[in-house]
This record gives structure tokens, C-alpha cells and sequence, in this order.
């Protein structure tokens, strides 16, 4: 695998919900790196890394933030890879930070999953490297068969506890 995928938090107070993010890429294979860096408090260190993350071989950037929400829109603004954000719930239930997450100006697009949806952060990163990665497109559609095959087993098993009431 040649792009690495970058996860960056607004704080470290993030990582419990950022963590899953982790997880799944690592369960993937997918390289990574993690960093803290702020919209607010280091603005030239996030549009810097924006800015050189292409050259410094990521494909995908997730941004995790919670309240004002801008660190994706800030990425984002600063570089053509592909962003994803995660709505960190601290406020309004996250409503806060899923408005400043999905609202985004024409031409800054930002892909944004539910309130605290890391895993599914990390599945939309590596289903877009997917695209040009077979090994990890195959690793993707193995996942998909085994959540269909766990379905039918609780459906069997439904179907068998409906069967047995009088």
C-alpha cells in the first residue's frame, strides 16, 4: 500500500471516539499517522500540513472536532485530498459540530459521518483507497460478506424463536 491515511484531532480529548478510527485502519493494514493539531490554536500548523500532505504520501485526511468544528474545513481548504470529518459530540449533542463539519462553501467539499462515527470515518477513508488498491478492495467486500452472513444467522435464529412461541 503506497497512501497512508492522516487522522488528525482537535484535541487529545478526542481520542476516546478517535481511537475507533485507529482501530479499523489498523485491522485494514492501512498506514497512518495521528496528530493533534487545532483550526484555532495552530492554524498555520494545520494548513502546513494540508498543504504538504499529497507530497508526504497521505490519500486521505479524517479531522475529528468537536463545538465550532472548522478543523476539516480548514484542511480541506488547503489541499485536494479528500477530507473526512467526524462531528465530535460535546456540545448540543454535536449538532454544533455536525453543522460546522457539513456546511461547507461550493469547492471545499467535506465528507462527514454521523456525530463520533470514527469507524465509519476510517471504512469511507480505506473504501476510497479501494478504489486503486485490489488488496484492500478485497479486504472491504470479505468485511461486507461476513456482516450479510451475521445477519442471516440472526434472522435464522428469529425465525427459529417466532417458530417456537405458543
Amino acid at each position: 500500500m503506497s497512501k497512508k491515511v492522516a487522522v488528525i484531532m482537535g484535541s487529545d480529548s478526542d481520542f476516546p471516539i478517535v481511537k475507533d478510527a485507529v482501530k479499523e485502519l489498523k485491522a485494514y493494514g492501512v498506514p497512518f499517522e495521528v496528530h493533534v493539531m487545532s483550526a484555532h490554536r495552530t492554524p498555520e500548523l494545520a494548513s502546513e500540513f494540508a498543504a504538504k500532505a499529497k507530497e508526504n504520501g497521505f490519500g486521505v485526511i479524517i479531522c475529528a472536532a468537536g463545538m465550532a468544528a472548522h478543523l476539516a474545513g480548514v484542511i480541506a481548504g488547503h489541499t485536494t485530498l479528500p477530507v473526512i470529518g467526524i462531528p465530535i459530540k460535546s456540545t448540543f449533542d454535536g449538532l454544533d459540530a455536525l453543522l460546522a463539519t457539513v456546511q461547507m462553501p461550493s469547492g471545499i467539499p467535506v465528507a462527514t459521518v454521523a456525530v463520533n462515527g470514527a469507524k465509519n470515518a476510517a471504512i469511507l477513508a480505506i473504501q476510497m483507497l479501494a478504489l486503486s488498491d485490489d488488496t484492500l478492495a478485497d479486504k472491504l467486500a470479505e468485511a461486507k460478506q461476513k456482516m450479510i452472513d451475521g445477519v442471516k444467522e440472526k434472522d435464522a435464529k428469529m425465525q427459529q424463536m417466532v417458530a417456537e412461541l405458543d
